[in-house]
């Protein structure tokens, strides 16, 4: 169980990649009050908290209704985990969300000369862009999901497997409220390193996955 746990906390906490998120965050808050950083924080680690158990729970039925399997779903599951590893290990995927980013800077600038900015200058990012996709995406999705999977039936297992979602999702919520002091302490560049690193293991993960998949289509007919 043990075991179990700690697999799962690094696969969560690789896919939603807190490291990842910490410096887009702190640019998209940069001037705000500690207030509304905290509040946009708690608001988007709950929002996507409920989104990925809603999923946990309920994902499996809503395949049976469209008649996916899961076998289909594991090797599509362990595919689209392999391309968001890739973006992680060529940073893709920072890029992408850098521009996200500064798409919304670029509305707040946009007619203002003021220097100092209120919060009610701030837009609502809790639910997009930092619920979803970046805590809730498609890889936080397709992975609890198979994981239930794998262990339905065991309720003891999947205690242990949302056990180590909320564990990474309270490791989310500590990274955020510290963004800017990591980000500074870390440097961009250790940053990116540790973003990369966390890109192989899940790249190790996904064709984990999508060779189970393949498994069972061809080899438990």
């Amino acid at each position: 169980m043990y075991e179990l746990f700690i697999g799962a906390f690094v696969t969560f906490f690789v896919v939603i990649d807190p490291l990842g998120i910490a410096p887009i965050f702190a640019v998209m808050t940069d001037g705000a009050s500690g207030a509304f950083k905290r509040r946009m924080v708690f608001k988007a680690s709950f929002a996507g908290c409920i989104i990925l158990l809603l999923f946990a729970f309920l994902g499996n039925g809503l395949l049976t209704a469209l008649g996916i399997s899961m076998t289909a779903f594991k090797t599509a599951g362990g595919f689209l985990l392999f391309m968001i590893a890739l973006e992680m290990i060529f940073e893709k995927r920072t890029e992408r969300r850098e521009k996200k980013s500064e798409g919304l800077s670029h509305e707040h600038a946009k007619g203002t000369a003021i220097v100092e900015e209120s919060d009610e200058d701030f837009e609502d990012i809790s639910i997009f862009p930092i619920a979803i996709p970046f805590i809730s995406g498609p890889g936080s999705i397709a992975t609890i999901m198979l994981m239930m999977s794998q262990h339905k039936g065991n309720f003891e297992e999947q205690s242990m497997i949302i056990a180590a979602l909320l564990a990474a999702l309270l490791s989310t919520v500590i990274f955020l409220l510290a963004a800017g002091k990591v980000i500074d302490f870390l440097g961009q560049t250790i940053a990116n390193a540790i973003t990369r690193i966390l890109g192989v293991i899940l790249a190790a993960l996904a064709t984990q996955y999508m060779f189970d998949g393949i498994k069972e289509a061809f080899f438990n007919l």
